[in-house]
């Protein structure tokens, strides 16, 4: 067990109860990968997760950037896992008969706002290669992943200049600008669910700059743990998202 893993599975230990467990998906659960769809969570995290679910005074829910319907359809979740999609913009649990989800409804102008994002960004990726675009219920993706570091520079600042016109939200992460016509942060959405679920403590892990909002609304007794390398306000640390599951098995 590395240093990292230890000193953070004796925090996890000290954690109060009722607990909720709050996980970003790519590059926290799963490795990233250049192809979205292809992102699956490692082999022992499946197991180690429906153990977490499954302990006393402990909620589960996965906090991600990704579609809801998306993040669903490869999370490989046990029921009563809440999931929070588009960076709080959409939320829902699971259920033996699939997903209890909070319906987001866009006002007309954010509906109108919403296709311009979308022939917009399409603009900016045009004969760009490996530049492409992502619509979801309420944002558009702008993706550089698979771009030359000119293609995916260019895209990056033509996509934040666009979402300074006509977005409500922006966020910058690895390899990907979103836009978004609602207001929403991992951060406020991790926060609203603790107070629901009336959470003594909260343990969140996760890897990418949007991940950071999350740790910002943690406090005393809380967990921060970024996932991989890079600064974070997170205390701690797990070097991959192995690291990450076995901290969570040890724990579970």
């Amino acid at each position: 067990m590395s240093e990292h893993v230890s000193d953070l599975v004796s925090a996890l230990a000290a954690t109060p109860r009722p607990l909720l467990v709050g996980l970003d998906f790519d590059g926290t659960l799963a490795p990233l990968q250049d192809d979205p769809s292809a992102s699956r969570i490692i082999p022992a995290g499946v197991e180690v997760l429906a153990r977490v679910a499954e302990l006393p005074d402990v909620s589960l829910a996965l906090v991600s950037g990704r579609a809801l319907h998306d993040l669903h359809a490869i999370a490989e979740v046990p029921e009563g896992t809440f999931l929070i999609g588009s960076h709080g913009a959409e939320r829902a649990r699971v259920t033996r008969f699939g997903l209890d989800r909070d319906v987001v409804q866009l006002a007309d102008e954010e509906a109108d706002r919403l296709a311009s994002l979308g022939a917009r960004a399409a603009q900016i990726a045009r004969g760009k290669d490996g530049v492409w675009v992502e619509t979801k219920p309420t944002a558009v993706v702008v993706h550089t992943r698979l771009a030359q570091d000119e293609d995916a520079r260019a895209a990056e600042e033509a996509a934040l200049a666009l979402g300074a016109e006509l977005g409500s939200g922006v966020l910058h992460g690895k390899d990907v600008v979103e836009i978004s016509v609602l207001h929403a942060s991992k951060g406020e959405a991790l926060a609203a669910l603790r107070d629901e679920l009336g959470a003594a403590a909260v343990v969140y892990a996760g890897d990418d700059t949007t991940d950071e909002h999350a740790f910002a609304v943690l406090g005393d007794g809380d967990v921060a743990v970024k996932v991989g390398t890079g600064d974070t306000a997170a205390a701690y640390r797990a070097d991959s998202p192995e690291a990450l599951v076995e901290a969570l098995a040890t724990l579970a």
